[in-house]
């Protein structure tokens, strides 16, 4: 796998919040992204630590469908370029020097991001609205970050 490159970080401190976007964050083991929503979250779901997303689906979907959504509207924690997400479901994955993620299941779209952005982009979305993860390890993360699928 070529490597990919990390072009965006979202963080939303609550479900309802706007996401905003950081040059940097830390990410902790088992939880996600400091500050986010879920890493404080009483739930007990992994998939829901770290959420990805493509560049190339979010370019794709404006031609194909029409439906311009921004990297904090999909609300996926990570934007990212060149690497095929879906191949990473039961990968393990590195950004930049440490941090490392395993990819659980794919980010299907659902109808509360329609409800929030008032787009249309459910559809547009289905089988390539990102990536779950877990965090497998810690670190600190930046844009401009590789991303390297690791061997197991």
């Amino acid at each position: 796998m070529s490597q990919g490159k990390l072009l965006a970080i979202g963080i939303a401190s609550d479900r309802a919040v706007p996401v905003e976007t950081f040059q940097q964050a830390e990410v902790i083991i088992g939880q996600g992204l400091v500050g986010d929503r879920y890493t404080e979250s009483t739930t007990k779901d992994p998939g829901k630590q770290v959420t990805f997303i493509e560049q190339e689906a979010l370019e794709a979907i404006a031609v194909e469908y029409e439906v311009q959504l921004s990297h904090t509207e999909s609300r996926r924690n990570l934007l990212t370029s060149g690497v095929p997400l879906n191949h990473l479901v039961g990968a393990v994955f590195q950004v930049g020097d440490a941090a490392r993620f395993r990819g659980l299941r794919l980010c299907e779209p659902c109808s509360y991001l329609e409800d929030l952005t008032g787009k249309a982009a459910k559809t547009p979305l289905k089988h390539r609205g990102g990536l779950r993860t877990e965090v497998v390890q810690g670190g600190t993360i930046q844009v401009g970050d590789k991303i390297t699928r690791l061997e197991e």
